[in-house]
């Protein structure tokens, strides 16, 4: 699943974990796609901001993520007040490639690599309560290991199924939750992969839509 160069999908963290302003994050990054955009369909009415791309080594966009609802920071799980929000992450369903300096192959993208990415990204923006501050990148690396277990056995019993809409067409989901939130993953009619997560709002209403204009987010 190393479908990308190192970027998670995120919004950038600044000195103390806390989340960049979304200044920072601009449409730019989103354009040279060359796969649809995916968000919450338009039975959401609340706030979209855009968070992160990821993309290879030769620059080629690989994955993003657009965020709904209330705009995360990092919280102990132990917090009563959280956000509501949701973020789905778009990944584009590539086959095994060379690497582009020919000395390697790249994984080919599915599912799992949804699953792994909207995993990391809920893991993003907690850390538990008893733990020091100093102690989270150690207890981050852990769970990411976890997070990347789960999502390469996606028929285990840590999974359940959900079905839920499409561009309006059920759709099949990977779902699991846990005491961060929830996470899912599921793939498309146009040829991508879809993972998302969140805490706060409920999975199981969502639907999701291709985003017709990228640019309205700028």
């Amino acid at each position: 699943m190393e479908t990308t160069s190192g970027a998670v999908a995120q919004a950038p963290a600044t000195e103390g974990g806390q989340q960049a302003p979304a200044a920072w994050r601009t449409v730019d990054g989103y354009l040279p796609a060359t796969f649809p955009w995916y968000g919450l369909d338009e039975a959401f009415t609340g706030p979209r901001w855009l968070m992160q791309v990821g993309a290879a080594a030769d620059g080629t966009v690989e994955h993003g993520s657009i965020g709904h609802g209330e705009e995360p920071s990092v919280r102990h799980e132990s917090t009563e007040d959280r956000e509501r929000f949701a973020v789905v992450v778009t990944v584009a369903a590539n086959p095994v490639r060379h690497s582009p300096d020919g000395t390697g192959v790249l994984e080919a993208t599915s599912v799992s690599s949804a699953a792994w990415l909207a995993g990391v990204g809920l893991l993003s923006f907690t850390w538990p309560g008893q733990m020091d501050h100093s102690l989270r990148d150690s207890w981050l690396d852990q769970q990411t290991e976890t997070a990347w277990v789960l999502a390469d056995d996606l028929s285990g019993p840590d999974w359940s199924t959900l079905s839920l809409p499409v561009d309006g067409v059920p759709t099949s989901f990977h779902y699991r939750e846990s005491e961060f939130g929830w996470v899912l993953a599921g793939s498309t009619e146009t040829g991508v992969h879809v993972g998302a997560y969140g805490r706060g709002m409920s999975a199981y209403g969502l639907g999701f839509a291709v985003i017709k204009d990228i640019t309205t987010y700028a």
